[in-house]
């Protein structure tokens, strides 16, 4: 079933911060129900098309991507003026999850495979990220940066504090991604005060590999594009992975607050004045 939405900024009601532009492409928030069926169908294309997740029959049928979170979401659009200014022209999309369209639903997506009860006295203000995905013709330096610009904005606007989520690298043989795994649990974990745990029932370790025995260098090179950006801008990464056997990845999850994000991404991104 696809989720209809006939207003603007669904999440806070208040979330547009008008479009940015660089050349043809523009990044914003959508606005109408027909942008975010547009997001629902290319979602479906990336994820169950192009990288085998498995869809359930009403999926499958609909041909779109779509759970309960979408309605109470602000969706990020990336659209190319050069097809269309509206969902004719949605090339990338984020979902963005505040504290206040989770509690619509009762929890935030990522508890579904994570013990966050640690973040629940959190107090700044937190935004979830998720669903991430860009037209395969546009998976370009250019496009995330112009999806990283929305973000920031976004985050500008409602004076985030904090953003977290699932991050995914593809495939479910853990016995393959030993390198990026170890490196992200050896070198990049959050607190242990606060650490955020892979749900017993789903944890996989993360240490496959000893902190000495590879190269932190090379084991960056081996992230995803998406998980090597959050990780150069400075977030850190939870307790255990998990196999999302849906989505024919194995997932990890970021911690990322906004004070401790690397100077140059906060210039870069208008986050500094």
């Amino acid at each position: 079933m696809t989720v209809a939405a006939n207003v603007p900024s669904q999440a806070t009601g208040a979330s547009d911060f008008g479009e940015l532009r660089a050349g043809n492409l523009g990044v914003r928030i959508a606005t109408t129900a027909a942008e975010i069926d547009a997001v629902q169908a290319m979602r479906y294309r990336i994820f169950y098309e192009e990288m085998g997740a498995k869809a359930d029959p009403a999926m499958a049928a609909s041909r779109r991507d779509s759970d309960d979170y979408d309605a109470v979401a602000d969706h990020l659009l990336v659209v190319d003026h050069a097809i269309g200014p509206g969902p004719e022209g949605v090339v990338g999309t984020y979902r963005l999850i505040p504290r206040e369209a989770a509690d619509k639903i009762g929890r935030f997506y990522s508890a579904s495979e994570y013990d966050i009860t640690p973040m629940a006295t959190y107090p700044g203000r937190v935004l979830e990220l998720g669903r991430s995905c860009v037209a395969a013709d546009y998976r370009n330096r250019a496009v995330m940066q112009l999806l990283w610009r929305g973000i920031a904005a976004y985050i500008f606007r409602h004076k985030i504090d904090l953003m977290f989520g699932c991050a995914s690298l593809p495939g479910n043989d853990v016995s393959e991604m030993a390198l990026p795994l170890s490196y992200l649990h050896h070198f990049h974990p959050m607190p242990q005060d606060i650490r955020v745990t892979a749900r017993p029932e789903l944890a996989t370790r993360m240490d496959v590999l000893a902190k000495d025995s590879f190269d932190p260098r090379e084991a960056l090179r081996t992230l995803p594009p998406l998980l090597k950006g959050y990780v150069r801008a400075g977030c850190m990464i939870g307790e255990g992975a998990v196999i999302d056997r849906q989505f024919c990845t194995t997932d990890v999850f970021i911690y990322f607050p906004i004070s401790t994000m690397d100077a140059r991404y906060k210039s870069r991104f208008g986050l500094v004045k």
